[in-house]
């Protein structure tokens, strides 16, 4: 949700209604059982060398405990340690910090409303009862997804991608809800139920709208172009995650196409899922609500995803983003989308793309 309006993502109550009416490298060690920061901008530069074996170790949700188990019995429990077992959490490094001792890196830094900031040096010690625990898992996953980005060739070969260090404030809005304001260019984290930033795929969710504004400032004024945001930010959720699982060698026991199924616990019939990215929606289903409309654009995506590989999808569908106009239609982002595929990987790739939009019946593509 952006705070302009907030982007980003609508849990509880409005997500329940939603869902109802609409159908609805190196490997990280599993961590045994076991204070973001105070949120200056970065004061020291990160070291872009710093290798795995010295960077700090972090205990966090391989993505969310749900994906990662399988298990659709979780809880919440009140941010109960026992509601989670051990066996959800994995340690991994935290790359690209600066020499501060907190949560402030090269594309990331952390305030927190509650609790004592978190200290980079105790990250591996935090657990989902700690407070510092979400900062962590902000951190972390925020610094990953810019590295996915950058590992596509963003800010390299092509364009940067909000190659920045970008601004997390964990429960500043003290609700069961999460949003990136373009007012500030900063993602904040709500708490109530799962407390969201709990959740990788809502913290991806929520860059998803950062990488959008990088891109085009003041991206999602029309009703369109928000559907849009929001189905690009639960795509790249699923993108992201599943490179790390891969990149760490992680478990996915859950369906890759759920968004955020940890973080829907308390909102959703089993296979919990906050939104999906494979519904069968085409544009005859629009109901003028950008999170559910966003569930026909995600499914394009995803199709590309599927006929032309992850990297060679990921790769287009954010080039293409950066000639979106900040008020874009399905129709003129789409057109968008396929010349960016044909200008990077011929007529094929552009046929591939078209196809995919054409599947959600999108006039005039």
């Amino acid at each position: 949700m952006v705070r302009r309006t907030p982007r980003g993502l609508i849990a509880a109550a409005t997500a329940t209604v939603a869902l109802a009416a609409l159908a609805a490298p190196a490997t990280a060690a599993q961590a045994p059982s076991a204070q973001a920061s105070s949120a200056q901008a970065p004061s020291g530069q990160a070291s872009s060398a710093q290798s795995d074996a010295t960077a700090a170790q972090a205990r966090l949700f391989m993505v969310n405990p749900v994906q990662s188990s399988g298990d659709q019995s979780l809880v919440d429990g009140k941010d109960a340690a026992a509601a989670v077992p051990d066996s959800a959490y994995a340690l991994a490094p935290l790359r690209n910090l600066d020499a501060s001792g907190g949560l402030n890196g090269k594309w990331a830094y952390v305030r927190s409303e509650t609790g004592e900031p978190a200290k980079a040096a105790d990250a591996s010690g935090y657990g989902r009862a700690d407070d510092q625990f979400e900062q962590v898992m902000a951190y972390f996953w925020v610094n990953e997804s810019q590295e996915y980005l950058q590992s596509l060739g963003f800010g390299g070969e092509l364009p940067g991608a909000n190659d920045r260090a970008q601004p997390v404030r964990i429960n500043q809005w003290g609700g069961d809800n999460s949003f990136f304001t373009d007012k500030k260019a900063e993602i904040r984290f709500g708490k109530g139920g799962v407390d969201d930033a709990e959740d990788a795929e809502v913290v991806v969710h929520e860059y998803g709208h950062a990488v959008h504004h990088a891109q085009v400032p003041g991206f999602g004024t029309s009703p369109e172009a928000g559907a849009i945001g929001e189905s690009f930010g639960d795509y790249l959720a699923v993108s992201v995650g599943a490179y790390a699982d891969d990149k760490y060698g992680w478990p996915a026991e859950a369906e890759l196409a759920c968004v955020a199924d940890w973080d829907s616990v308390s909102y959703s019939e089993t296979p919990h899922c906050l939104r999906r990215i494979d519904s069968d929606k085409t544009y005859a289903d629009k109901v003028g609500e950008v999170h559910a409309d966003g569930e026909i654009w995600s499914r394009a995506l995803y199709d590309i995803r599927r006929d032309l590989g992850a990297r060679t999808a990921d790769r287009i569908i954010v080039n293409a983003q950066f000639g979106f106009a900040p008020d874009t239609s399905f129709k003129d982002a789409a057109l968008k989308t396929i010349a960016t595929a044909e200008s990077m990987y011929g007529k094929a790739a552009a046929a591939t793309v078209r196809a995919a939009f054409q599947g959600r019946e999108i006039p005039g593509v």
